[in-house]
């Protein structure tokens, strides 16, 4: 298992080129593809369509907020859905997906994460870069360390109290846990802030009060108290539940590095990746993400030429040996829930 490189990969020139590695032709391939070009003209589109929904479904939350009706609860789906939405958008700005200088992709995620979403852009991109450069590598990315679940035998064991509870019980309660992962994600971008320089802080802090204060500013507005307490904490479950369910086929049950084991690039993503099949509403629900083996090899590939990719990256894979891991969207749930439980086997 590899030792991985610690390169984050947020550029197509940055993408690891060894010379004679295993990754080298597939590559070159992507690149006279034309795969690695920007599609402006996609996120554009994309980006305002998305902006012109979400108002539509925040209008609708005043107007029906207005009539005093509690069927004002079941725009919460919508509302989370979109805000998904824009998490992903924010996620694409991220690994300089959308456009081609920084400064730009910076200001998009600052928009769509920390002023829509209240979920800070310095926070994500540190800790999702560090996941990108050791995918699964216990100690380095910091997707697999300990926290309310765990990923290891090893780390198991060391559980206590009422976290070796969790950890006995963690896949059966895995998707009731992400109900709580809207709220975790503002908690944990607030506290990220001590790590910013003083100029971040004022920033990223000013936008995370800003959203903070417009979204209870427009809730208490529209609703009565009760229903707009209502409709957060449920807007707020189906957000963290879509975006667990985003993430979680992605790597869990996957191949997990052990320490003093070399890899390539081609190796140390592909192998601790998991695609999910699907179709359009996949892709939409997902964000592109089930394509998540060419996204970790080329994470500044835009969205839409993910799929693209697909083909050159499976062709490829079968030439040099590599197994490439691609399963339908409840069986990958499965194969995760399998991996936390067996986990969790020596504490039952």
């Amino acid at each position: 298992m590899p030792t991985a490189q610690s390169t984050t990969l947020d550029s197509p020139e940055r993408v690891p080129d060894t010379g004679s590695s295993e990754f080298t032709p597939l590559l070159r391939a992507v690149r006279e593809a034309g795969l690695l070009r920007r599609r402006r003209g996609y996120y554009a589109v994309s980006i305002a369509v998305n902006l012109v929904v979400l108002a539509a479904v925040w209008t609708a939350v005043v107007l029906v907020g207005g009539t005093g009706s509690w069927w004002v609860l079941a725009l919460a789906l919508p509302a989370a859905v979109m805000s998904a939405r824009s998490g992903f958008f924010g996620h694409d700005a991220g690994h300089q997906q959308i456009a081609a200088g920084r400064r730009t992709n910076r200001l998009i995620a600052l928009f769509h994460g920390n002023l829509l979403l209240g979920m800070g852009a310095a926070w994500w991109s540190d800790k999702h870069n560090r996941h990108h450069a050791n995918p699964n590598h216990v100690g380095k990315d910091p997707d697999v360390e300990v926290g309310a679940l765990v990923w290891t035998r090893a780390q198991a064991v060391e559980r206590r109290g009422f976290a070796r509870f969790l950890t006995r019980h963690q896949a059966r309660l895995f998707f009731p846990m992400l109900l709580l992962e809207g709220l975790a994600l503002k908690v944990a971008s607030f506290q990220d802030l001590r790590r910013l320089d003083r100029r971040g802080r004022l920033v990223e802090g000013s936008l995370l009060v800003a959203h903070v204060a417009g979204y209870a500013a427009l809730l208490l507005t529209a609703l009565p108290l009760p229903q707009a307490v209502a409709f957060a904490a449920l807007h707020h479950a189906l957000f963290g539940l879509h975006l667990g369910c985003a993430f979680a086929p992605n790597h869990k049950g996957m191949e997990m590095p052990e320490e003093g084991a070399r890899w390539g690039h081609l190796r140390r993503q592909v192998l601790t990746s998991r695609n999910v099949r699907g179709n359009a509403v996949v892709d939409f629900l997902l964000g592109g993400l089930n394509y998540q083996i060419e996204h970790h090899l080329f994470p500044s590939l835009p969205r839409p030429h993910l799929r693209l990719a697909r083909p050159l990256v499976r062709a490829h894979c079968a030439r040099v040996g590599v197994p490439y891991t691609e399963t339908g969207l409840v069986d990958s749930y499965a194969q995760a829930l399998g991996h936390m439980h067996a986990v969790g086997a020596p504490l039952r």
